[in-house]
């Protein structure tokens, strides 16, 4: 039995990861469920997998959980906050980490059970947006597996030959596409964007996602990050990346070779797929994701894309020419950002505005090590909320 840790089992990543497992049972043992606050919904969930440890990030919330988990007679040990996630990421009985925690908060037990030598399966794409180069050096110093579960990277990942990302050049890759669905305001004049509100920005057409993801996707900073992971990823540059918009969000991602080829991962548009296949690589397993019917889909579309109509890819570009700690810069004035307009604070088209002047005040220094990272993500958040103030959020 693989015994796996799933960091944000609550939320969409998670409870896919959970569906998968239930399907193959005979595969894999639930050592560790993580929630951040949300203690009903993971007690629901110790009742089902019987984890040997639960984590909640939130002190409090994790009172609570201790609380209900005495009450059921469970035998679940409850931990908390960075601590307890870290340690269950390195456990010594866990051979898979899921890290599926959205945003920073993700990126010290993500880095932890690379440390630990783990099959990490990376959905927390900001551990790579922010500490790139310490994450791949602690994959390659404890011999972890890094297998993306972005739809995106995960379709690179299946398009490449084996052992992808040692040296696309040596292996004839020309370029890598990223696609891209457009979210939900691709068709939109862009004089309109200035009333959009959260819950339009939150209503994916293609994707069921959480909330700050769904905004990302709708402001494409999800692609923009996305180039910087996929540059560390498949050990390039982010000018070998390009993306692609692709409104039917079928095809996941393209790699191009230099004869000519282009070799395309087609599926739903369903996490369990990337998922499943991270969990059973080499192999292949049951995600229970129905097969893809082309005759019905009948046509595929594709369109470039606009870096002026969305700033926050070319934000995503910018950050990741300039290297060092500006993508850790991008990814906090972003997080703050899309929080200050979910909590209806700020305008959709406020979002860019304040990267871009938070990236405007940064001076890039090497990523070194987990304190200049620290630092950085700390600076930028204080410069991105002093830019709210002046916009009158």
């Amino acid at each position: 039995m693989i015994g796996i840790t799933i960091l944000g089992s609550t939320g969409t990543i998670g409870v896919n990861t959970l569906d998968v497992i239930g399907r193959n049972r005979d595969r894999f043992q639930v050592v560790a469920l993580t929630a951040n606050r949300n203690h009903q919904r993971l007690m629901e969930q110790l009742l089902e997998w019987q984890p040997r440890f639960a984590v909640m990030a939130d002190a409090d919330a994790a009172e609570r959980l201790e609380a209900a988990v005495r009450a059921a007679g469970a035998q679940t040990q409850v931990l908390s906050g960075v601590q307890g996630l870290e340690q269950v990421a390195g456990s010594s009985d866990v051979d898979f980490v899921m890290a599926g925690i959205v945003g920073a908060a993700g990126l010290k037990p993500t880095l932890a059970a690379a440390r630990a030598g783990k099959r990490v399966l990376l959905a927390n794409k900001e551990s790579l947006v922010m500490s790139g180069p310490l994450l791949m050096e602690a994959v390659k110093e404890a011999g972890a597996e890094l297998l993306p579960i972005d739809s995106e990277h995960n379709a690179i990942f299946q398009c490449l030959p084996p052992g992808g990302g040692a040296n696309l050049e040596s292996m004839g890759v020309r370029r890598i596409l990223l696609t891209a669905s457009g979210g939900p305001f691709r068709d939109w004049p862009s004089s309109a964007l200035h009333e959009v509100t959260p819950a339009q920005a939150c209503a994916h057409p293609n994707w069921v996602m959480g909330r700050k993801i769904s905004v990302d996707s709708a402001t494409m900073m999800n692609k923009g990050l996305e180039v910087i992971e996929a540059a560390w990823l498949f050990d390039t540059t982010v000018d070998q990346v390009e993306v692609v918009v692709h409104p039917q969000s079928v095809i996941h991602s393209l790699v191009q070779y230099r004869d000519g080829s282009l070799l395309a991962q087609l599926g739903h548009p369903d996490m369990r797929t990337p998922i499943a296949h991270a969990l059973a690589w080499p192999e292949r397993m049951s995600s229970g994701v129905d097969d893809l019917d082309l005759i019905q889909i009948a046509e595929l579309r594709f369109e470039a894309a606009d870096p002026e109509r969305f700033p926050c890819l070319r934000l995503g570009y910018e950050a990741a020419r300039a290297g060092g700690t500006s993508p850790t810069v991008l990814n906090a004035a972003n997080e703050v950002a899309v929080a200050e307009f979910l909590d209806g604070g700020i305008r959709f088209t406020d979002i860019p505005r304040i990267i871009e002047s938070t990236l405007a005040r940064h001076s890039p220094v090497a990523v070194d090590q987990m304190d200049t990272v620290l630092r950085a993500d700390a600076v930028a958040r204080a410069h991105a909320h002093e830019e709210i103030t002046r916009l009158g959020g």
